[in-house]
Parts: structure tokens; C-alpha cells; sequence
């Protein structure tokens, strides 16, 4: 049996990930901590084979206020966490980072490859990237460091843009038809992908995604027809967010172009489980099947 901690008490992909590896009675053991005291220092790391580190800022913020706590969260603590779990003989550590290194998502078609060098646009960004950097030396053959980049993630009671197009599928009468491409990763998809890497005991770079692209509109009209609302889709706004929208943060947001080349996605063992269609019926339906 594999003993897990994951740190971030109440975060939306640790408790998530408690929830999917609990269908495993007798291949996982989990616990969650908070690291927002220093009380999480007197945890003893040695009974644990894999620490899954999600503590974090998540949230984008232009604040500069701000800047000095996002560093202070998602790069210091995640080298300090990392540390402890190497001195004390915890095999592999895995760490949440984000697609956001690369930047914000484009008017035009983005496709991030291999080759593409992670260009931060903000010190949310910039702060998970530096935390990449700070832990990479600690990777040995005793201590696997495996570094996960997810684009946007979503599922049942997410946080960020997904429960916004969300409430607007439900409630608006027409929505703008615009050919947009972004990488999605349901969350039972992402549950699945840390399942497999713990049992390989991986290290190393990874970008899991949905195995299919999404178009913002067709999302919108789907996530409609699953609570039995109509919308239709028109161009005819195109002409004004051609012009003006991509200037404006969360119209980027939603309908900037944005994904992983597919093949960076495969991996020794399937992951996606979860269809589009399907992830989005599982997030907005009271219940569903696991």
C-alpha cells in the first residue's frame, strides 16, 4: 500500500484526489495537511512514500501587493516542502504547477510543444516556475520529482471560469460562436494521471489533458443542453471581440487559444477515462456514476 500526504488541506485537487483514490481501499492510505502554519514543520514525512504537493495561490492576481505572498507560497514553501521530504526519506514528491508558465492564452492559434520555452506573463506564473526550478536539484534515484503543468482544470464544484460559462450557458439565450482551441483536464482525468505516476513512480515533466480540445462555444451550448436549456450560437458578436475583447483579460480568458500538442499528453498508461461530453455531464449533474 502506497502512503500518500497531500498537502493543501482544502484544496479543490487534493480533496478531489482523496475522493478518486478512495476507490482503492487497499493500494492507497491518504492524509491531507495544512502547511498555512508552522505546525505542519513537527509532521514526521518518514511514514510516507509520496507527498503530493498542492498547496498554493491559485488564482491570478495583478495585485502587486500581492506579489511578495504569491513567491512566499508557491515557490519558498514548495522548496521547503520538498526539502523536508527528501531529508526524511519520502521517495517521491509531486508538484502542481500550472500551463500558466507559458503565458497567457492567444487571439491566434497557441499550440505549446516540447521545445516551447515557459514565458511567464505574472508572478503567479513566474512564482511556479522559480518553485520548479528551486526543487529540480533534489531529484535523485531515491527521490522522484515529478512535476505536473495541467491546462485549466474543471469538474464539479470548481472554482475559476468553468462554473462562469457555466451559469451563463444557463441563463443567456445566445452565446458568441468564436473558434477558439484550449486544453481542459477533467478533474477525475487528473485524479487518474497521479494515480498512475504514483504507481510508477515516475519523475520527470508532465502535461495531462482532456484527449480532446474545446471550443468555448460548443462547450457552452453542451453544458445548455445537459440541463435542458437552448442556446444559439451567432457570430455576430465576432467583430467586436475580434477588436476590442482580447484586450480585456477575461474575454482572453474565455475564448483565447491555448493547448498542449496532443502527443505531449500520452502516457505509458491510459488516463482520460472521462470523454468530454461526459466530464461535463458528471460536473453539472447532482449525481453521477463513478
Amino acid at each position: 500500500m502506497k502512503k500518500i500526504l497531500i498537502t493543501g488541506k482544502n484544496s479543490y485537487v487534493g480533496k478531489n484526489l482523496e475522493r478518486w483514490l478512495g476507490n482503492y481501499p487497499d493500494g492507497y492510505s491518504i492524509d491531507l495537511i495544512s502547511l498555512r502554519n508552522d505546525s505542519w514543520k513537527e509532521t514526521d514525512f518518514s511514514v510516507y512514500d509520496v507527498v503530493f504537493h498542492v498547496a498554493g495561490i491559485a488564482h491570478v492576481s495583478s495585485d502587486p501587493k500581492m506579489e511578495e505572498l504569491y513567491y512566499k507560497v508557491n515557490r519558498d514553501l514548495t522548496i521547503e516542502t520538498a526539502k523536508k521530504a527528501k531529508a526524511e526519506g519520502v521517495r517521491q514528491f509531486i508538484f502542481m504547477s500550472s500551463i500558466i508558465v507559458y503565458g497567457d492564452s492567444s487571439s491566434e492559434e497557441r499550440v505549446i510543444d516540447k521545445n516551447t520555452t515557459p514565458t511567464p506573463s505574472n508572478f503567479y506564473g513566474n512564482s511556479k516556475l522559480q518553485a520548479e526550478e528551486g526543487i529540480k536539484s533534489l531529484d535523485s534515484k531515491d527521490f522522484k520529482i515529478a512535476v505536473i503543468r495541467p491546462p485549466m482544470i474543471y469538474g464539479k464544484d470548481s472554482k475559476g471560469n468553468y462554473p462562469k460559462l457555466a451559469k451563463i450557458a444557463q441563463s443567456l439565450p445566445v452565446f458568441p460562436d468564436v473558434d477558439n482551441k484550449r486544453s481542459m483536464l477533467h478533474i477525475d482525468n487528473l485524479s487518474e494521471f497521479i494515480r498512475v505516476i504514483v504507481d510508477h513512480e515516475d519523475s520527470g515533466l508532465f502535461f495531462p489533458q482532456n484527449s480532446e480540445y474545446v471550443r468555448t462555444s460548443e462547450m457552452v451550448k453542451i453544458i445548455a443542453e445537459i440541463h435542458g436549456k437552448r442556446i444559439k450560437l451567432t457570430k455576430i458578436f465576432n467583430p467586436i471581440l475580434n477588436l476590442i475583447g482580447f484586450k480585456i483579460g477575461v474575454i482572453n480568458k474565455a475564448f483565447g487559444n491555448l493547448v498542449y500538442e496532443k502527443n505531449m499528453s500520452i502516457y505509458k498508461e491510459n488516463y482520460q477515462i472521462r470523454d468530454f461530453r461526459s466530464s461535463l455531464e458528471l460536473s453539472e449533474l447532482e449525481s453521477g456514476q463513478e
